[in-house]
């Protein structure tokens, strides 16, 4: 097995070897990486939730009592998680599922005013915390995505939502970090090492989560509809 790796790694990587690339070789190469990586995200998704299909629930309802107790969702990530964060939001303002209300959903992460104020004045740890602290609520939510689960400013936000009393959902990878130590409400940790992997499988997550929301609502469409509307 480990020469048929060598080989791989060489069709790829051919000027590490003082040879050239030959087109043929490359491509099956590249294929065979296609086909490990394709293998690779099925195996993660499925092993998430596997385990953890339950925890998705919980993390689900904690949101839909949010929304029915007049509360709003707050989202924050750092680089590509900052991308997730704004896709979460969205997702939740825009619903594109007709029959589905648009739900109050803000992305900390948009503001980039507040965000370079505060990361200039008193550091980019506190960029969230500072928006939790002006704009946060009991019964709010705030979701955070990290790969590492190890993201100093998400952390302290975190810290600062619970002693403010708004639902707390972390999703991490790896062994879930500091995020996992500090007593969420929710922590969904994908396990794998691979930073493209847990991005792939949060992206998953928080569709499944934006689904079960709305299920949970079906009741509640008309209330959070005209809430909405005012």
């Amino acid at each position: 097995m480990a020469g048929d790796d060598n080989k791989t790694i060489q069709s790829l990587y051919p000027f590490l070897h003082g040879k050239k690339q030959d087109p043929g070789a490359m491509n099956a190469a590249l294929l065979t990486a296609v086909d490990e990586k394709r293998a690779n995200h099925r195996a993660v998704i499925d092993g998430f939730f596997t385990d953890h299909t339950q925890a998705v629930i919980d993390a689900a309802g904690a949101i839909a009592d949010c929304y029915r107790g007049n509360g709003r969702l707050f989202t924050m990530g750092n680089g590509g998680s900052s991308c997730d964060a704004a896709h979460v939001a969205v997702e939740f303002q825009h619903p594109v599922t007709a029959g589905r209300p648009a739900l109050t959903a803000i992305d900390m992460s948009a503001d980039r005013t507040m965000l370079t104020a505060v990361g200039n004045d008193v550091g980019f740890d506190h960029i969230f915390t500072r928006q939790v602290i002006a704009q946060g609520r009991a019964g709010d939510a705030l979701i955070g995505l990290s790969t590492s689960g190890n993201s100093r400013n998400l952390v302290k936000a975190f810290v600062k939502a619970k002693e403010m009393g708004l639902v707390t959902i972390g999703m991490a990878g790896m062994s879930g970090g500091e995020m996992a130590a500090i007593g969420l409400d929710h922590c969904l940790v994908v396990d794998s090492d691979s930073i493209h992997r847990i991005q792939e499988c949060h992206v998953t997550i928080y569709h499944v989560l934006w689904d079960l929301v709305h299920s949970l609502l079906a009741d509640d469409r008309g209330a959070l509809a005209t809430a909405g509307a005012r």
